[in-house]
């Protein structure tokens, strides 16, 4: 199994100008503007906040699409580890980093990752929806599943970063269906990372070895993946949203729907003409996948 997959070289995407407001870029000689090519929507397979300090496979797979990427002027995260009643999205100028997690080596709660936010992004984002009312939150932060995978694309903290809720009230649908307003920002040089995980159970984890990371996955766990990929590729949208009735694997795979329901923000950004490129695809520990994949 490929670690990644290269898209082909007449993918590259130009370098987008860095203005908030701004939809075109200057062309190289500087006398003419093009069109701003659509930002790349990424999810990404978080795993083991462990892998905020480790050096392995899916932390270089991370760095490496992060290289290819245009500089972003923001960053939008859905993360699995923050639900709330109702949407909300982070409004705090400088949000802490949260260590929503507990168990681990005491050099991982030492870990900071100050990237700044932005309050009049957050209300850009806010504005985005017109079908639910989004609320600006200024007690929540960064969690894991947002920090443990920026810190590894972009280790110099120097890019603003909020963070959207999953309204745990609301079912997988009504997630794809809102994500959708999110397309403008594409638009707007804002990069929008979904984090979570394809296959989660993590009441069926079991190691070969010491290594959370070694690759390992049960039966049900590559057969709901594999359905999961050939679902996404053909953008069966509807039935990756009605999940619960694609089989037990699937059943196994989301006993729980919070880090599943960030893939389906990602694919709901999906255009016509934007080309998939999966990476990090692993299945580890017997009952989660790695897998993630970049969307333009």
């Amino acid at each position: 199994m490929k670690k990644y997959v290269e898209s082909p070289p007449g993918d590259m995407i130009p370098n987008r100008s860095s203005s908030l407001s701004g939809d075109t870029i200057p062309s190289r000689s500087g006398s003419s503007h093009v069109p701003v090519l659509p930002m790349p929507v990424l999810f990404v397979g978080h795993g083991s906040p462990m892998n905020a300090l480790e050096e392995n496979e899916f932390v270089l797979g991370w760095r490496e699409v992060a290289r290819k990427l245009p500089r972003p002027r923001a960053i939008l995260c859905i993360s699995a580890h923050w639900e709330t009643e109702g949407t909300q999205v982070t409004a705090m100028a400088k949000p802490k980093t949260i260590h929503d997690f507990g168990g681990f080596p005491p050099e991982l709660y030492d870990v900071q990752y100050p990237a700044p936010g932005s309050p009049e992004f957050a209300r850009e984002v806010s504005d985005c929806f017109t079908r639910v009312k989004v609320g600006l939150d200024k007690s929540w932060g960064l969690d894991h599943g947002c920090w443990v995978v920026l810190r590894q694309m972009f280790p110099k903290a120097d890019v603003p970063v909020v963070q959207l809720s999953l309204d745990y009230t609301q079912p997988a649908s009504y997630h794809f269906e809102i994500a959708q307003e999110l397309a403008q920002l594409r638009q707007k040089n804002v990069l929008i990372v979904g984090s979570g995980n394809l296959v989660h159970n993590l009441g069926m984890v079991r190691l070969r070895g010491s290594d959370f990371n070694e690759p390992f996955g049960f039966d049900w766990a590559i057969e709901a993946n594999e359905l999961f990929k050939k679902l996404i590729a053909e953008g069966r949208h509807e039935e990756l949203a009605n999940y619960s009735a694609l089989g037990r694997a699937v059943q196994l795979a989301i006993p729980t729907p919070e880090h599943y329901l960030p893939i389906l923000y990602v694919l709901a950004l999906r255009q016509k003409d934007d080309k998939l490129v999966w990476f990090n695809d692993r299945a580890i520990a017997g009952s989660l996948t790695m897998t993630s994949f970049r969307i333009g």
